[in-house]
C-alpha cells in the first residue's frame, strides 16, 4: 500500500482539514491557479485568433506567395502582364506543400454616379479563383461565376455601397483611363451581385472583385495574359521557406513577394501579440506557484506534530514531503478543473455568440475571435501543473528541518 497516498487523502477528507486555520488559505490559492488558468486560456486563444483572423483577411485579397513581373511597379495595378503559359500553372507541382495557385490581375478605376464618384481597384479573377475566404465575408447576396462568358457581375465592399449607397442589383458606371492621357477613358457598366465585409479598411475601401477578361480587356492584352499569381501554402508557418522555393522554381524575369513582406507593418504588430502571450503566461503561473507554495507552507506548519509522529514512527523525510506533495497535487489539479471549465465556457460562449466586440478600425476585426485547440490547451495544462509542482518542492524542505522531540510538543 502507498501509504503517503493513503495518509494525504484521509488530510483531504477530514472536516477538521475543511474547517482548519489553511482552509481560507487553501481556497485562495485552488482560486489563483484557477484564476491564473482563465487569463491565459483566454490570452492564448484570443492572441492566437486574433492573430489568424488578420492574417487571412491579408491573404483572401493577395494569397500567400504572389508572382509578378520583375519590371512591375510597387502599386496595386498591373501594368506588364506574365504569360499564363507556365510551367508552374495551373498546378504547381515542382513545390510541396502548395495548395492553389490562381491568375489575377487589377486596374485603377473611378466609379462615378449622379451624385459622387470613388477611387477604387478592379481586381479581376477567373474561373480559378478560389472564393473560400469571400465565402466568409459576404454579408448580401452571392459570389459571381466567372466560368462561362465575360461577366458584368461584381462583388463590393459593404464600405464602397455605404458611401455610394448602393445596393445588390444595382448597376453602376466605372471611368478606366487609357495609356495615353488625350485619349477619351473607357467606360465600363457593371452590376452589383454581392457585397462583402472583411473588417479590413483598408482593403475594404478599395477593391472591386470583378471579372479578369474586362481587365484584360481594358490593359489590350491577350487572354493567355495576366497581371500576376497568387499562391496558397498550406502551412503558413513555412511561408518564407516556401517564398524562396517558388522563387528557385519560377523563370528569371519574373519575382516573389510574400504577404508579410507586402504588409510588414501588419505582421510586425500582430508578432507583438506572441510576446504579450508569453508575458501573461509567465506571470500567472509564478502568481499561482507563490499562492501553493504559501498555502502548503501553512499546511505544513498547521500539521506540525503529525510530521513529528511520522518522522517518530520511522518515516523518512522524503516520505513525509510525498504526503504533502500528493495533498498539493490534488489542490492544484481542482484549480485546474475550475480553471478550464470557466476559461473554456467564456472562450465558447464568445466563439459562437461574440460577446466581447473590437474596434474595427483598430483591430481589423468586429468581434474578439478565439482559436481553440486542444494541443495548446493539454500543454498549458501540463506545464502549469509541472511548473507549480516543482515550485512547492521549495517550500517541503522545511519538513528537513522539523525534530520530532520539539514537533510532538508543537502546540
Amino acid at each position: 500500500m502507498n501509504y503517503e497516498f493513503f495518509i494525504a487523502k484521509r488530510i483531504i477528507g477530514s472536516k477538521a482539514y475543511k474547517s482548519s486555520v489553511s482552509a481560507p488559505i487553501i481556497k485562495i490559492g485552488i482560486a489563483a491557479i484557477a484564476i491564473g488558468i482563465v487569463v491565459m486560456l483566454i490570452a492564448i486563444a484570443t492572441g492566437i485568433g486574433l492573430q489568424q483572423k488578420i492574417r487571412d483577411k491579408v491573404v483572401a485579397f493577395n494569397g500567400h506567395v504572389t508572382i509578378t513581373n520583375f519590371d512591375s511597379n510597387a502599386s496595386d495595378e498591373s501594368e506588364i502582364p506574365i504569360s499564363k503559359n507556365q510551367d508552374f500553372y495551373p498546378e504547381f507541382e515542382s513545390v510541396a506543400g502548395i495548395s492553389h495557385i490562381q491568375a489575377t490581375a487589377t486596374k485603377f478605376g473611378v466609379i462615378r454616379t449622379e451624385t459622387d464618384f470613388e477611387g477604387i481597384v478592379l481586381k479581376g479573377v477567373g474561373s480559378d479563383y478560389d472564393w473560400r475566404y469571400f465565402k466568409d465575408f459576404l454579408t448580401e447576396g452571392r459570389l459571381p461565376d466567372y466560368s462561362g462568358e465575360m461577366s458584368n457581375d461584381v462583388v463590393i465592399s459593404e464600405y464602397l455601397a455605404n458611401r455610394l449607397q448602393f445596393e445588390v442589383g444595382d448597376s453602376f458606371q466605372t471611368v478606366f483611363k487609357k495609356e495615353s492621357i488625350d485619349q477619351m477613358p473607357w467606360l465600363r457598366a457593371f452590376k452589383i451581385v454581392g457585397i462583402y465585409n472583411s473588417g479590413f479598411k483598408e482593403l475594404d475601401e478599395k477593391f472591386v472583385m470583378g471579372d479578369i477578361r474586362h481587365v484584360q480587356r481594358l490593359n489590350k492584352w491577350n487572354a493567355d495574359q495576366v497581371g500576376n499569381f497568387e499562391v496558397f501554402i498550406d502551412d503558413f508557418n513555412q511561408i518564407e521557406t516556401k517564398g524562396m522555393e517558388i522563387y528557385d522554381t519560377i523563370p528569371s524575369d519574373l519575382d516573389v513577394t510574400t504577404v508579410e513582406q507586402k504588409y510588414v507593418s501588419i505582421f510586425e504588430w500582430i508578432s507583438i501579440f506572441d510576446n504579450n502571450t508569453y508575458g501573461i503566461i509567465g506571470i500567472m503561473i509564478l502568481v499561482a506557484g507563490i499562492n501553493m507554495i504559501t498555502a502548503l507552507l501553512v499546511l505544513i506548519l498547521e500539521r506540525t506534530q503529525m510530521i513529528g509522529i511520522l518522522k517518530a514512527l520511522g518515516s523518512n523525510n522524503w516520505s513525509i514531503r510525498k504526503v504533502f506533495l500528493y495533498n498539493a497535487t490534488y489542490l492544484i489539479g481542482l484549480g485546474l478543473f475550475w480553471g478550464n471549465s470557466i476559461g473554456l465556457g467564456l472562450l465558447l460562449a464568445q466563439k459562437y455568440f461574440g460577446l466581447v466586440t473590437l474596434n474595427p478600425e483598430v483591430y481589423y476585426v468586429t468581434q474578439a475571435p478565439v482559436y481553440l485547440n486542444i494541443d495548446y490547451i493539454l500543454m498549458l495544462n501540463f506545464g502549469t501543473f509541472v511548473v507549480c509542482l516543482l515550485m512547492l518542492l521549495i517550500p517541503s524542505v522545511i519538513i528537513t528541518k522539523i525534530s520530532p522531540v520539539k514537533a510532538m510538543r508543537f502546540d
